[in-house]
């Protein structure tokens, strides 16, 4: 994934995140006001009544005007204008902020205007998980009524948002998962940051070594084709092995280069038509020297009866060489490799199977996983970079091409590759 699409889905997830915890945090304040709203109407309902309750026990009439005067968030005055009883007072209180749901402890006190002082005042409890013995917070006065008391309740807070719990709860979620993403965020930048650095790190290395590779491949040939090399056997051997390391040094080079190019997007790609058998034909002629040396053997079975794709055929050359160099490697004794090819429905199936180690299971999901390398136990002269089925498995997805692999452990390992036929 390049790293804009990687940019523009992090600013995407971050951007739905926010929106999603402001939508959140927006109904939370909302529904915190709205409770706060609920409290100070119950509130006031309750001490109507109480005001009720306080006059007809008196018969007496309450007051034209405004019976209840809010004084703060918390904080009310009711007139009277007439005698007030304390316990009544009280008591009535208790039951009607009770009876609407208002379990608040509260301070009440009575107040007489005409000698301006507290006549009497108490704290209620009744909240059971309150604190004992605190003191009695002043009310305010409110001078424009004659007689009358006024209540303040404590914890407020606590009460209102004790009604929002399930919106705090799934802020705080949010709010949680906002941190999870930003931390998650900080290291996925910062392992991409240490990706591109490898990255360049192994494409300058690769690079570098293309200049002494290619004058090491110029002095060996001009070792070999020297007369007086020639008629030293032991000298001709030493640069024949020179000439074959050389190669195999470059070959893993050019892998890593064009592992390079396919992270980037940039492999070229260049189909034209080419006949298969006749490619997969040249492939196994260059790798039968080698497997006489080791007693081993290549069987084709070239049966597709049109043998035309589209493809390029330097890749193709590539795919062959890194399956049968596979099947080289984690080969046991008297390797034999069987490549079949055969028609089904409009395309054609190609199959690579050897009777090498196998693989295992649980290792099969991992094989075309850029860097991943199958243990081998106790081989431990099978060399390379891991890269080999990476390879291959990208530019078959890049041509369109269908690859799949079957193994079993100590009996060998098949690779298949669909093709489509160019009719």
């Amino acid at each position: 994934m390049s790293n804009k699409s990687i940019t523009r889905i992090l600013i995407l997830g971050a951007l739905a995140i926010i929106g999603i915890l402001g939508m959140q945090v927006y109904w939370m304040l909302r529904s915190l006001e709205l409770r706060k709203q609920e409290f100070q109407e119950n509130a006031k309902i309750a001490l109507i009544q109480v005001a009720r309750n306080l006059a007809k026990a008196r018969n007496a009439e309450l007051p034209a005007y405004t019976t209840v005067q809010q004084r703060g968030n918390n904080s009310f005055i009711i007139n009277i204008n007439d005698f007030i009883d304390a316990g009544q007072l009280e008591y009535s209180l208790a039951k009607e902020f009770l009876f609407k749901g208002i379990d608040l402890d509260f301070d009440y006190a009575i107040y007489d205007c005409n000698s301006k002082e507290v006549v009497y005042g108490n704290r209620v409890q009744l909240s059971k998980l309150s604190p004992q013995q605190l003191k009695i917070r002043k009310l305010p006065n409110y001078n424009k009524f004659l007689y009358y008391f006024g209540v303040r309740f404590h914890s407020t807070g606590n009460y209102l948002l004790s009604g929002i719990w399930l919106p705090l709860l799934f802020t705080g979620i949010l709010l949680f998962i906002l941190v999870i993403f930003t931390i998650s965020l900080v290291i996925i930048l910062r392992q991409r940051r240490l990706s591109e650095i490898q990255k360049d790190f192994i494409n300058n290395m690769t690079h570098e070594f293309k200049t002494p590779i290619s004058t090491i491949r110029i002095s060996t040939e001009m070792f070999l084709n020297n007369e007086l090399i020639k008629r030293d056997k032991r000298l001709i051997k030493y640069a024949h092995i020179i000439r074959e390391q050389n190669k195999r040094l470059n070959d893993q080079v050019e892998k890593l280069l064009q592992v390079a190019k396919l992270d980037k997007g940039k492999v070229s790609m260049e189909t034209i038509e080419v006949n298969l058998h006749s490619i997969i034909e040249s492939v196994a002629d260059s790798f039968e020297p080698f497997l006489l040396d080791i007693n081993g053997h290549i069987q084709l079975d070239l049966n597709a009866s049109h043998p035309i794709i589209k493809a390029d055929s330097l890749h193709l050359i590539n795919i062959l060489n890194s399956l049968l160099d596979n099947a080289v490697k984690y080969r046991r004794q008297d390797p034999l490799i069987k490549i079949l090819t055969m028609d089904v429905d409009n395309s054609i199936l190609l199959s690579i199977e050897d009777n090498g180690i196998g693989i295992e299971k649980k290792d099969l999901k991992n094989i075309f996983k850029k860097f991943f390398r199958v243990p081998t136990g106790n081989i431990h002269n099978v060399k390379g970079f891991g890269l080999g089925l990476f390879y291959v498995n990208s530019i078959c997805r890049a041509h369109g091409w269908q690859l799949g692999v079957d193994s079993e452990l100590g009996k060998g390992t098949t690779f298949t590759i669909k093709f489509k036929k160019n009719l």
